[in-house]
Parts: C-alpha cells; structure tokens; sequence
C-alpha cells in the first residue's frame, strides 16, 4: 500500500505503525531496470532519508567509472509503500541519486532527468504539468529457455495458449488455443490469463496505481495489457516501473514468466506501448481548442510536429533495444511511418476520438515500447514536443488512409523511424540540442549512453552468429 508520506518523519512514523521489518531503497540503472539495497528496520532512521545512503556507482550499468565509484541514494519520502511480495514485512523508498562531493542531482541519474524535464516545462511558461499514459504490452509464457556461448546460440518460448500447441500432448490437450492473430478480447477459456491480470491489476492498486481496464492482446501466446490511469511525467515513470514489477512477480507466483522484451515471437505481434501525452497549465487543458482541428490546439500540433521531426533521435530511448526494431516493421500493426493522424492506429501519432471534450485532447506516439526506461523515454518526447510548441514546427496534414495499403510512390514520400538501434542512436548523436536545453539531459548523459548502448548492445548482437543464418547459410 502507499503510505502517503512527506516527510522521513512521516516514514518513521509509517515504519513503526505497520510494524516494518526491512526497509528498501530502490533505483533505476540506465537500461530501466531497477535495483535495490535492503536494510534491517533497526538500523534505518530518519537520518539515512535526510542524508543519504552509500553506494557503488561503478557497479552500476551505466554509471560511475571504478576511479570516481562512491555515489548517494536520496531516498524520496513521497514514493513509501508496502512491498505486497516479501515474506517479511518491507517498506520499499524510490530514491534520487546525488553526488557524494557537491550533493547534486547526478546528471546520469535517470530519475533525475524527469525531474529536469518537469522543472524545464515550468521554466518555459507553456504548462505545470505533462501528463502521460503509457499503455505498456507484455507477454506471459509457460516456459523460457535461451542461451548463448562460443559454439551455440538459441532461445525457445512456450505457451498453453499458443496455437502452435494445439495438437501437444499436454495429457489431456483441452483445446481452446488462440488462433494467429486472434488474440484481441477472447474471453475464457481461450484467454487463460485473465484471473492472474485481475490479480496483477488489484496488486498495483494496493501499491497506489490506478488501473483502468486489462485484456488479452493480439498475439497467440499469452500477449497481455493493463491500462493506468494517466499521471505527471514523474509520477508515472516511478508507476510504470512498479507495474512492471508486479507483472514480473505475480507471473512468477503463478508458475510462469513475463517479459517486456518487444518482439519475442517472430511472425507475430510484438508488444508496443503507445504513449498518450498532454500539457495542461492550472486547470486549462492546452491541447484543447473549440476551433481547432479537431478541437486540437495550434500547441497541441506544433507538439506533434515536434514529436515528428525528432522521433528518430527519440526512438533511442523510447526504443531502445536491438530486439525493439524487429517490432518496428510494415505489417504487425507496428507505426513505422512518421505522420500523424486522427483515429489511424498505423500512424505515428495518433488523436483518439473517444471524447469531444477539450480535458480530453492528447497525442498519442505509437512508436515506443515497453523495455524503456520510462524516466527517459516520457523525458524525450516532452523535450521534443516543447521544442516544436517553441518552434511552432508544422506536422504537416493528417493522414488518415490505411499506411500499410499505400501504393510505393505514396508510400516512398513518408519519412520512416530507423530501421535498427544502430540508426537510432546515430539520429540522437546528429539531434540532441533539443534534449540539452535546460541542462534537462547534459552532453555527457547523451555521449554516455550512446557510447553504452552500442557497446553493450549494438556491438553484442552484431559480432554474434544469429542461429537462422546456420539455416541459410550451412551448407552454401
């Protein structure tokens, strides 16, 4: 549950009322993922909250180098909450990340950078708030196994629901396999997950997520989303992370394994995470205008033209895997082409109609996927939406014909995302100004990660043999 602290003394309070045991601090390296430090109830007080607590920061992926390691975790009272999954009762601090010398923010903490990116929109005079709701896919599988060394490489994924199971002797084999592509709003028992979605869902909203709705998805084997409620830039980069921690956990509770990874089944959808997005000052919903196009604002369209002309640079972090860029292809439902578009789910941005309500207006980029590190991937694409608010750069007109069934020459004249990592890290190397302004992302956080990503990433897919190249290729 979420204990409504603002103070280390409110969590103090909040340790000795529900009789903590464990308290843990928790952080995001810069792939996303989180980690974390555990400290026995007895040995954590008000002090570690208000000064900090140690830690290697070169042990981290992403951070400090081994000469300069020592680094602060801050831990922010507001984000105290009950972990629903350790056996002992653990109260769970999301912390900020500091220099140890200066006491900064440290400029390589993604946390730290949405709290950069909210501050600069203030700055700037446009809005209070961004406001953002991802709808982050997932798939859960019965079984996993992959590996790779010198002499092999190779992976296999299983599901009960899969239709490549319908003739498996599962002892007895029940039927009710989701067909290819068939995946979309089954009720059960086709859909053998929804029991452990509701329970995902009521999981997240004891931890102070709002859940909104959850369904199978498109794909065959076990493709599943849960929708939230929209939130601040910030406070929904902290939810998403617990969302998919509670995804991860409840799987597991049930004997089975969920993944974010974008594109684990080939021939089949993978999994998205279109990102709707808004600025409102006050009360005053900015991408609203009863004249408009569509009631959409001049700002909400210079937003969008924003989103637009920087999407590749964008895509670094919003799509940030080699494996992202198997999903970004024609023909799964996947946005590739850069336009935008009221009601076409194959555009890059999209304006959904559900309401005619101004409070309602939003843009909708279709592009990204759910192995982003939040922080970073909603900080990008608010730097580059206010860089086209400021540079009232035109998204051009709607498209609003099917993408996928446009003939070549049409199609030749839309500009497209990259094609791989590679092409998306080389696009945020050559455009990245707009990400600097207000030291919201520092020169070094955009040289650092460019530099890990194709090392740690790019380089390791590349030198490796891909097991279908032994299909086409052994015996040449």
């Amino acid at each position: 549950m979420m204990l409504g602290c603002t103070s280390a003394e409110d969590v103090a309070k909040a340790m000795k009322d529900h009789e903590v045991e464990v308290v843990d601090v928790r952080f995001t390296d810069l792939p996303g993922m989180w980690q974390h430090t555990s400290f026995p109830a007895s040995a954590f007080g008000v002090d570690n909250i208000e000064e900090g607590l140690g830690f290697d920061g070169s042990s981290i992926r992403g951070f400090q180098e081994i000469q300069a390691s020592d680094m602060i975790l801050m831990p922010d009272a507001s984000t105290a909450f009950i972990d629903p999954f350790c056996a002992h009762k653990t109260l769970v601090l999301i912390a900020d990340i500091h220099d140890p010398i200066t006491r900064d923010f440290y400029p390589r903490d993604p946390r730290g950078v949405a709290k950069r990116a909210e501050a600069y929109l203030q700055a700037t005079g446009l809005g209070d708030r961004a406001f953002f709701g991802p709808e982050a896919e997932f798939f859960v599988f019965d079984d996993v196994r992959y590996g790779q060394d010198v002499n092999y490489g190779g992976y296999e994924v299983d599901s009960v629901e899969a239709h490549w199971n319908s003739n498996a002797d599962e002892g007895p084999n029940l039927g009710h396999k989701v067909r290819p592509k068939e995946g979309y709003f089954p009720v059960p028992p086709n859909d053998t997950l929804m029991d452990m979605r509701s329970e995902m869902s009521l999981v997240m909203e004891r931890i102070g997520l709002t859940v909104e709705c959850h369904h199978h998805e498109v794909a065959t084997a076990g493709q599943c989303e849960i929708d939230m409620k929209f939130n601040t830039l910030l406070q929904m980069a902290d939810d998403l992370i617990k969302y998919k921690y509670v995804v991860k956990n409840v799987a597991r509770m049930h004997g089975k394994t969920a993944t974010f990874m974008p594109k684990p089944l080939f021939g089949d959808n993978g999994s998205g995470m279109h990102v709707h997005q808004s600025i409102w000052n006050g009360d005053d919903p900015t991408f609203g205008d009863e004249g408009g196009y569509a009631k959409l604002s001049d700002n909400c369209r210079y937003y969008i033209g924003g989103l637009l002309k920087h999407a590749p640079a964008v895509l670094a972090f919003a799509a940030p895997t080699t494996n992202s860029y198997h999903r970004l292809v024609p023909g799964y439902e996947a946005p590739v082409n850069l336009v935008w578009s009221l009601r076409n789910r194959s555009a890059a941005v999209r304006i959904p109609m559900y309401s005619d309500s101004l409070k309602a207006k939003r843009c909708e980029f279709r592009c990204p996927d759910p192995s982003c590190n939040p922080y970073l991937a909603f900080s990008a694409m608010l730097m580059a939406g206010i860089d086209g608010i400021k540079n009232k750069i035109d998204p051009g007109d709607p498209v609003d014909k099917n993408i996928y069934d446009l003939p070549p020459e049409e199609l030749a004249e839309l500009a497209s995302v990259p094609g791989s990592l590679d092409e998306a890290l080389n696009a945020l190397e050559a455009d990245h100004s707009f990400l600097t302004e207000g030291d919201v992302f520092s020169e070094d956080f955009v040289q650092n990660y460019i530099g890990y990503k194709r090392e740690a990433e790019v380089d390791a897919v590349r030198l490796r043999p891909h097991p279908y190249e032994f299909v086409m290729y052994y015996d040449i």
